[in-house]
């Protein structure tokens, strides 16, 4: 399965399912991890030093797999990301390029107005992504100037939101991911960004809370360490033996 994971920043993904993107790949999917912006300026970064980190992040995420996790950086403006045709079709040519079956996204109601805009753009590049007679840009990634050729018309069958909010309330999913045994990967991936959670020390806790909560979400599904994810569709289930116990 082809997988996009699209980050308003990046660290979002890391955060948000750091776990997930790790077990996925290891279970041999094909992983992208798409950045929508470059996350600066930040008080203790820049690009360069952001793109380090974030090729760091998704070596540590690809660990234990036989393919690598890619990553590309659309580069779309920080801060001021706006729900544009521009954004939707710049994202719906990443997913034709990609051909993702499925694709994962901040859920929709956050304060971060980048987050917002961002998962309106992917909701709305899913539907352009499967248009036929219309002309997308070939991707090009920021972070390598390297480009992605572009695929058939395709509308990936899965979109799920994972939760990186900075809202200050509990997430309600509609299902939770076993990442037993990934946790440390995924803090570890979070750590890579040293500019962000290491060097300010008001950022460290953020850490802890994401540990918290890996261990919180596992206990309500009775495993050691759970992510959140939520889905407006139903999913379909060919039998009950999946179910975390």
């Amino acid at each position: 399965m082809r997988i996009l994971v699209a980050g308003p920043h990046p660290d979002d993904q890391e955060l948000g399912m750091g776990g997930a993107i790790a077990r996925l790949a290891a279970q041999g999917h094909d992983v992208l991890l798409l950045d929508v912006t470059d996350g600066e300026p930040t008080p203790h970064g820049d690009h360069d030093t952001r793109a380090k980190e974030a090729a760091e992040a998704a070596r540590i995420l690809s660990k234990d797999c036989e393919k690598p996790i890619k990553r590309l950086l659309l580069g779309l403006p920080n801060r001021t990301v706006e729900h544009t045709i521009e954004a939707r079709h710049k994202v719906a040519g990443v997913i034709r390029a990609w051909q993702a079956d499925m694709i994962f996204t901040p859920f929709f109601e956050d304060a971060h107005p980048d987050h917002r805009a961002v998962t309106r753009i992917v909701e709305d590049a899913r539907f352009d992504a499967k248009l036929t007679k219309i002309d997308m840009p070939t991707p090009t990634d920021a972070w390598t100037g390297e480009s992605m050729p572009l695929g058939d018309p395709v509308y990936p069958k899965w979109l799920f939101y994972y939760y990186a909010t900075h809202l200050r309330w509990v997430a309600n999913p509609s299902f939770v991911l076993d990442i037993t045994g990934q946790v440390e990967t995924k803090i570890a991936s979070i750590k890579a960004y040293h500019t962000q959670f290491v060097l300010p020390e008001k950022n460290r806790r953020v850490v802890e809370w994401v540990e918290a909560s890996a261990t919180y979400f596992g206990s309500r599904i009775g495993t050691e360490a759970g992510e959140p994810f939520f889905t407006k569709e139903p999913v379909g289930l060919a039998s009950l033996d999946a179910l975390a116990p």
